[in-house]
Formats: C-alpha cells, structure tokens, sequence
C-alpha cells in the first residue's frame, strides 16, 4: 500500500484534505470486466474508513486529486485533523493525478463502516522530481498517525496503541530530522488526551 493525501472538493466549494491508502492494481484474468469493459483489477484501488468527508465528497461528486508529499507534517495534518484548501493541489505536493471515483462495494469491520473505490486517472503532473530517500523516522510518523487514529475505535487495543506510538516517538527522535520530529508533535497535539 502507498499513503497519499487525497483532497475532494465539498460542500463548501473547499477542498478537503485526508490521507488515503493506495492498493495497487492486482493481476488481471481474462474476463474480470465490468458491464462498461473496464476492469477493476487494473486500477488502483482505495479504501475510506467511517463517514468521513472523503466518502461523501467521492459519493457525491465522484472524483478528487490524489498526491505525493514528503512533508510529514501535511501527513498528519490531513490524516488526523479536518483541514480545508482553497485550491486542489497542495504547494507541497511532489505529485498529483486527478482521479474518477467509482464505488466498488461496502462493508463493515470492527464496528466501522468502510467503502472500496476504484481510482481511474483523469490528468495528471509530476511537479518535482527527487532522488529517493529513506527516513526511517517519517514512516515512523506515518504509522502513529495509524495509530493514533485508532485510540477512539473500540475494535483497537489502547494500551497497545499507546505503546506503539511511544515506540514510533523514539524512531522520530532517532532517526527523523526537524521536519519528523515537528509533525510527531502535531501526532501528540491531536491526540493530547491519550499521553
């Protein structure tokens, strides 16, 4: 799975930031296509969580910009707060692909709701490109913005949660620079209640 940040246009005509999780496509058999001849094996695929904003805005208007950023901190702020844009792409983003939105099915897990799309791209732009590079502390963010989504939902083990996010927290202090440690600061800000 690739972690991205989606906006989706609401309501409100502002666009709304979440994080999304990115399936890729699996292998295709001969015959897997839909009634339209489109085959949803060979797009990439996404899951939303709840009632979120980003299920309805993709219900209702079938469509948004997924992106690629490395700045950990608009990460977590897409993944733990409501944060809105006037514009779609984000000024950080490395990346981004306007993509349609099609319901694939539903269902419930651990007393959640959550909703399968299939993402076809529309346009897209690569607007920097960079040599890879691996931090182990903004995966670790990455992950205790997993986990501190999950302190509410009670399918999920607090105290194992807590331990988890204590165990990235030393990762960030390790193995991040200002910009990780800054963002797991905005991890703790949003879920004060649980330290």
């Amino acid at each position: 799975m690739t972690e991205s940040v989606v906006t989706t246009l609401g309501p409100n005509g502002r666009w709304n930031l979440a994080a999304l999780g990115l399936h890729a496509p699996d292998t295709v058999t001969p015959g897997d296509a839909d009634s339209s001849g489109n085959r949803a094996a060979d797009r990439v695929t996404a899951r939303t969580w709840g009632r979120t904003r980003t299920r309805l805005n993709f219900t209702e208007r079938g469509e948004g910009y997924v992106q690629f950023t490395r700045d950990p901190r608009t990460f977590v702020d897409a993944a733990l707060s409501i944060r809105e844009a006037d514009e779609p792409v984000l000024d950080d983003a490395d990346a981004w692909v306007r993509v349609e939105a099609e319901r694939l099915g539903a269902g419930e897990s651990g007393g959640t709701e959550w909703v399968d799309w299939a993402l076809s791209p529309v346009e897209s732009r690569v607007l920097c490109e960079a040599v890879p590079t691996t931090n182990r502390g903004y995966y670790a963010v990455v992950e205790a913005t997993v986990a501190a989504s999950r302190l509410d939902v009670d399918a999920y083990d607090r105290t194992e949660l807590l331990d988890r996010l204590r165990y990235f927290e030393s990762v960030v202090e390790t193995a991040g620079g200002p910009a990780e440690r800054e963002a797991f600061e905005q991890v703790r800000a949003y879920a004060d209640d649980a330290w």
